[in-house]
């Protein structure tokens, strides 16, 4: 994990959590039921089979709050997990162990939830050569989060943000007179060699113009698998393919035989369930 996201911003996603959660008194609760010198062992524990994911974001919720804290974590983030199984155990101060449990919990459960549904995606097209890849559709200020849980659940990670690439989409077409060749030409001639252009199409009779301007990715919009299908053979190489919109597990597997390389699906960071994970004393 710590490769993916950087210490200082998972410190500092922390202390935002904790700030809205303590709120200006603290643990209440907590504080006016258990003794400070109290200690326990509580586990974390799966109450649904999925692929869990942000175990040491749960383990430096855990230690943010009180460093003395031993936390044991019982699996890795990709694992498949099953209903009952104890993912971790924790022992220290009751207190902290209590204040701390939903921070910690919000992380996993969210991110083990993007993890497992990216999973199902990218099972769904096994024996393809397709990838799936997620898209800027992420909450506020956790997008490095979700973009980890989407790589832990064997899926690709789209652009980061707007400076990582040039997506050029329908309005910008349309904010040059409707010439394709036009902006593709004018963003080429603005940015530097690295960085890749990706065109959006929702028509065959646009590929050419898209590739004639120097994309480098074409994005089909929202076609059936017979267009996709007809868009590869008529990109023929010239670009990587990329297919969007309508994209479900119904469909995915359908979408992944036109010969696509990259499936982006909004849906498995935007609307993935939570995993249901629980902290039992």
């Amino acid at each position: 994990m710590h490769s993916f996201i950087p210490t200082s911003m998972l410190q500092s996603a922390l202390q935002a959590a904790f700030a809205e959660d303590l709120g200006g008194y603290g643990d209440i609760t907590t504080m006016s039921t258990v003794s400070a010198d109290q200690t326990s062992t509580a586990h974390i524990v799966a109450r649904q089979d999925g692929i869990v994911c942000g175990i040491e974001i749960a383990e430096a919720a855990f230690l943010f709050l009180d460093d003395k804290i031993q936390f044991k974590a019982h699996v890795a983030d990709g694992k498949k997990i099953t209903a009952g199984q104890k993912l971790a155990t924790i022992t220290g101060s009751t207190a902290s162990l209590l204040t701390a449990e939903r921070v910690a919990l919000n992380f996993m459960c969210h991110l083990s939830g993007i993890s497992t549904m990216t999973g199902q995606y990218v099972d769904a097209i096994q024996g393809s050569n397709a990838k799936i890849t997620c898209t800027r559709k992420t909450r506020p200020l956790l997008r490095v989060f979700e973009k980890y849980a989407v790589r832990v659940g064997g899926g690709h990670n789209h652009r980061f943000n707007l400076s990582d690439a040039i997506l050029i989409k329908d309005n910008h077409i349309a904010a040059n007179g409707g010439d394709v060749i036009k902006t593709v030409r004018s963003a080429k001639e603005s940015m530097g060699h690295m960085v890749r252009i990706s065109v959006e199409v929702d028509r065959i009779d646009q590929i050419d113009a898209a590739i004639a301007g120097g994309a480098d990715v074409i994005l089909l919009d929202n076609m059936s698998p017979q267009e996709l299908k007809q868009s590869v053979q008529k990109i023929a190489g010239r670009a990587v393919c990329e297919a969007s919109g309508g994209v479900n597990l119904q469909t995915v597997a359908a979408i992944a035989a036109s010969g696509v390389d990259f499936i982006s699906v909004g849906r498995i960071t935007h609307s993935a369930p939570w995993l249901d994970l629980a902290l039992d004393f």
